[in-house]
């Protein structure tokens, strides 16, 4: 049967690199035109040989889930945020740190440029 093989192609993608992590959030469309969202985590992998290959794990994740699973996240996250939130003081005078370091440059250009 033609056209019943139809591949689903990603209508809007973001991949996020996270260490030795790469994610990929992409927004797929079912045969009724609806759209979800699959959540893939890739991680390089090494066997013994020292062969490498991909290791995926997917999360299909349906509009009318959207809400709920949203709500357990930012739970989650809130939860470790509280209760390690040494992780996070760093990570946020790590953020500002390069904000500085970035308005620094940006003002070495400015004055380079005005002396010409």
């Amino acid at each position: 049967m033609e056209g019943t093989d139809k591949r689903r192609e990603d209508i809007y993608s973001v991949s996020v690199r996270a260490g030795k992590r790469t994610y990929f959030f992409d927004v797929k469309e079912t045969r009724q035109e609806d759209y979800y969202l699959t959540i893939t985590e890739s991680k390089k992998v090494f066997d013994k040989d020292g062969n490498s290959r991909f290791e995926k794990h997917k999360i299909f994740l349906y509009k009318e889930d959207f809400d709920k699973f949203m709500e357990g996240y930012v739970d989650v996250v809130e939860f470790i945020k509280k209760a390690q939130p040494e992780y996070f003081e760093k990570l946020e005078q790590e953020r500002k740190e390069a904000a500085l370091a970035e308005n620094d440059v940006s003002g070495e250009q400015e004055a380079d440029e005005g002396t010409d």
